[in-house]
C-alpha cells in the first residue's frame, strides 16, 4: 500500500507535532510567536526557534532568582520587558559553556550567533506588534564570525572515496558482511552527492518515479519547500541504474514503497544513514579531513566552478537564492582566478628579445 503522505509532508506532519509537545514546555504566549511566522518559515526552522527560545527561558529561571521557582511555561510576557541589553549579553556569555542535566554544553560562534538570531526574531515580532515596549537583543551586536576554510575532497581523494565504497576491500570483517548488499547502493549515494552536489536532505528524498533517465534529471524538493530538475552525468547515470536494478528486486516495508534509497530495514533511508555511510567511507581515504554530505556538496561546487568559471551557474544548481552565498563559498577560488588574469590582458607588445 502506497503511503498516503510523500516525503517531504511526512516530514513536515512529523515536525510539527514535535513543535506542539516542545511549545507545551514554553509560555504560552510563544503560541503568537509561532502562529506569526508560519507562513514565512519551514517547520524545520521553527522547530530550531522552539529550541533556542527554550534554552533562553532555562537560562532566566536557572539564573534569576525571581523566577527560580516558577515553572518556565507559567511565565508572563511581561518577563520580556524586564530583560535588559545586559541580560541578552550575559546570556550570550554563558552559551559559551554551561551545564544542564548533568551534561555540559557548548557553543562556538555559529551557534551562539544563531540563538541570538532567534532571540532578535522573537522579540522582533512582539516589538513590531506592539506588544512589548522595548527591543533589547536588536541593541546586541551579533558575533563577528571568523571565516573557517572550506573542506573538501581533492580530485584524486573522490576517485579513492568510489572505489572505496565499489571493493570495500579496506572495511572491518563486520562492516564487510554487509557490505554486498549495500555496495550498489553506497556507490549511487556517493556519485549522486559528488556528481550533482545536491543536499542530503534532498538526496534522501527522492522516490524511484522523481528520476527521469531519458532527460537525465532528477526531481527533488529544495530547501524553501520547491520543486526543481536537477540533471545528472553519464557516470552518475550509471551508478543509479546499477542500483536500480537491484533496487527492483527488493520488496520495500509498507509506506516506503517509492523510496529510491533504502536501509537494510528496506525502508527510506535516513539522513543520519547517508551521514554515518559518507564517514565509514571517508576515513579510508583521508584522516586529516572531517568529510561529511555537505562537503561532498562543497566538493561538487568546487569542481563545477572550476571548469565553468560561472558562478550564477554553479548558484543556480546548488539551489542557492543568493549568490553572495555562493561567493563566500568560493572566494578563494575566485582570488585564484582573478590572480590567474593579471597579465590576460596586454597592453604593448613585447619587444623582441
Amino acid at each position: 500500500m502506497k503511503s498516503k503522505y510523500n516525503y517531504y509532508d511526512q516530514v513536515n506532519i512529523n515536525n510539527n507535532l514535535k513543535l506542539r509537545g516542545m511549545l507545551k514546555e514554553l509560555p504560552y504566549f510563544c503560541m503568537m510567536f509561532f502562529r506569526g511566522i508560519e507562513p514565512n518559515t519551514s517547520s524545520r526552522t521553527r522547530i530550531a526557534y522552539a529550541y533556542d527560545i527554550g534554552i533562553f527561558f532555562n537560562y532566566i529561571k536557572d539564573n534569576n532568582p525571581e523566577y527560580s521557582n516558577t515553572e518556565i511555561k507559567d511565565f508572563t510576557i511581561d518577563i520580556l520587558d524586564k530583560i535588559t541589553v545586559s541580560d541578552v549579553e550575559e546570556y550570550l556569555e554563558y552559551l559559551k559553556i554551561y551545564s544542564k542535566n548533568d551534561s555540559e554544553h557548548m557553543n562556538k560562534e555559529t551557534g551562539i550567533k544563531r540563538k541570538l538570531s532567534s532571540l532578535k526574531s522573537f522579540y522582533n515580532y512582539f516589538f513590531n506588534n506592539e506588544i512589548i515596549k522595548d527591543n533589547p537583543p536588536a541593541k546586541v551586536k551579533v558575533p563577528k564570525l571568523h571565516e573557517k576554510e572550506i573542506v573538501r575532497l581533492d580530485p584524486d581523494e573522490v576517485a579513492l572515496l568510489l572505489d572505496e565504497a565499489e571493493s570495500g576491500d579496506k572495511l572491518t570483517k563486520k562492516q564487510k558482511a554487509f557490505h554486498e548488499k549495500t555496495k550498489l547502493r553506497d556507490v549511487a549515494l556517493l556519485t549522486l552527492l559528488l556528481g550533482t552536489g545536491m543536499r542530503v536532505s534532498e538526496c534522501v528524498g527522492i522516490d524511484i518515479d522523481d528520476i527521469d533517465f531519458k532527460n537525465s534529471g532528477i526531481k527533488i524538493r529544495r530547501k524553501g519547500g520547491y520543486e526543481s530538475i536537477i540533471y545528472f552525468s553519464d557516470e552518475v547515470e550509471i551508478a543509479l541504474l546499477d542500483y536500480m536494478e537491484q533496487r527492483e528486486t527488493i520488496t520495500a516495508v509498507e509506506g516506503h514503497e517509492n523510496a529510491y534509497f533504502l536501509s537494510l530495514q528496506n525502508k527510506r533511508i535516513s539522513v543520519r544513514s547517508v551521514e554515518n555511510l559518507v564517514k565509514k567511507y571517508s576515513t579510508l581515504v583521508t584522516s586529516l579531513k572531517h568529510i561529511t554530505p555537505h562537503k561532498l556538496r562543497s566538493t561538487y561546487g568546487t569542481r563545477l566552478y572550476k571548469e565553468t568559471g560561472d558562478i550564477y551557474l554553479v548558484a543556480d544548481v546548488l539551489g542557492h537564492k543568493d549568490v553572495n552565498t555562493t561567493k563566500k563559498h568560493y572566494a578563494s577560488i575566485e582570488e585564484e582566478r582573478r590572480r590567474s588574469a593579471r597579465n590576460k590582458v596586454q597592453l604593448r607588445e613585447k619587444p623582441e628579445e
